[in-house]
């Protein structure tokens, strides 16, 4: 390939809640954008715009016609924040991403092509792929994505990298304990050597979206609602003064208007949160002063225990019963929290190791960015360790490193010099199948 230095690899992290893309060798990535996707049912649009369709295709042959217009059969996708900012009539907004698993590969393909074409401005023929991978990952998955990666757009070379792996190599360690809070899930995974070892990953379905969700339960039991963006307009009276106008759309989906409400909500989490430093009890944060925060409509809300009742939700998941309308929720597992998950994680690990794994514990992911978590982490776990366990919780210094550091890891990984004979090439894929990849990645 000519000009082997100078053809730089796309780094791709795709996580329950955003998608992270860029190229390799940069120090953040240039797209981020919601990993949902908004879906419109061409079926029942279809009657309405019958008329004024051009030359119709049958459905069978239209999916190749209309490949790149993302509607693929029957539906329409809409990706990227600003398409989905804007309310569309039956809109629905759905996660190709449950439980880190990809459920909906054709949702996916919009996605990465959003980031191809629209973000990143590339053809993805002429760019290695450097794709980040929950820990948990199957080989039926595996083998999936290298299909689709070399089938249909391509790649000239792929690999597969474990998103704890790269945490790891962020922080310029080989071994670590990595603590990934993400927006769908929690993990816990101990890297050696620059390896997952898979038996003893621990992980949680509370992250972001759960706590979010929890915020609105919460605020909603104290009567104030959040009004999604798309359901009032300003308008401005005198200077400075406004008035707001409910607007009724009759056709809006649940799914975008939870969205909407998620936004708002998950916004307010950022800005308010922050993890206390003992465990949360309410008569002690009962009287707490209040911050107040202003909502899209205008109107202030006061917050006060909640700043501090939702992050503990992290440390002690059962507090989540006592929040009005997510009560059914901990009956599903009695979960753990984070010190207990760290803890049973370096336990399950052989011995030698346990000691270098309690010294560089790494945080990661959008929710362990919160205020407070990394020092509230490292106390609880100095209380339940052994004692000759030497603590460290490291978490680098700026949010956004650590919201990225899985794109992060991935951008040094495949811009090293020695990375480049790991590739899993395109004639190596022809040669083998698919199935080769769980050789070439480990």
């Amino acid at each position: 390939m000519y000009g082997g230095d100078e053809v730089s690899a796309i780094v791709l992290d795709l996580g329950s809640h955003t998608c992270k893309a860029g190229y390799a060798g940069e120090d953040a990535p240039k797209a981020v954008f919601p990993s949902v996707v908004g879906s419109i049912d061409q079926m029942e649009v279809e009657t309405e715009t019958e008329n004024n369709s051009g030359p119709s295709v049958d459905p069978k042959s239209n999916s190749k016609s209309l490949d790149s217009d993302k509607a693929k059969g029957k539906r329409k996708l809409y990706v990227g924040s600003q398409a989905l900012g804007y309310r569309r009539d039956h809109m629905e907004v759905l996660s190709p991403i449950k439980d880190g698993v990809i459920v909906d590969w054709e949702a996916v393909e919009g996605i990465w092509d959003h980031a191809f074409r629209e973000c990143l401005l590339v053809d993805p023929k002429e760019h290695p792929m450097l794709l980040a991978e929950p820990s948990s990952n199957t080989q039926q998955q595996r083998e999936r994505t290298a299909e689709l990666m070399f089938e249909k757009y391509k790649v000239p070379a792929l690999f597969l990298a474990k998103n704890a792996v790269l945490t790891s190599f962020a922080s310029g360690r080989a071994t670590s304990l990595v603590v990934d809070s993400g927006g769908g899930s929690t993990t816990v995974a101990p890297v050696h050597d620059g390896y997952v070892l898979q038996k003893a990953v621990a992980s949680s379905p509370i992250g972001g979206e759960f706590l979010t969700d929890c915020l609105t339960k919460s605020l909603e039991s104290k009567g104030m609602t959040i009004k999604p963006r798309y359901s009032f307009k300003r308008k401005e009276t005198r200077p400075g003064e406004f008035q707001v106008v409910d607007v009724d759309f009759p056709n809006t989906t649940e799914s975008y208007k939870l969205y909407s409400q998620r936004v708002v909500a998950s916004d307010i989490k950022e800005c308010v949160c922050r993890a206390p430093d003992t465990p949360y009890d309410e008569s002690a944060y009962s009287n707490i002063p209040t911050t107040s925060y202003e909502l899209p409509d205008g109107q202030t809300i006061e917050i006060g225990a909640d700043r501090f009742k939702i992050p503990d939700i992290l440390f002690n998941p059962s507090l989540a019963q006592t929040i009005p309308g997510v009560e059914n929720f901990a009956e599903i597992a009695p979960l753990r929290g984070l010190p207990q998950m760290v803890i049973e994680s370096i336990n399950k690990c052989d011995v030698d190791i346990r000691r270098e794994l309690f010294s560089s514990i790494l945080l990661a992911g959008g929710t362990a960015s919160m205020q407070q978590l990394k020092e509230r982490l490292e106390k609880d776990l100095l209380e339940e360790s052994p004692q000759a366990a030497r603590v460290k919780v490291l978490a680098s210094g700026n949010s956004t490193e650590r919201r990225f550091s899985v794109w992060i890891g991935g951008s040094i990984l495949a811009s090293l010099g020695s990375f480049q004979q790991m590739w899993f090439s395109k004639a190596e894929y022809e040669e083998h199948g698919a199935s080769y990849v769980q050789r070439k990645c480990p």
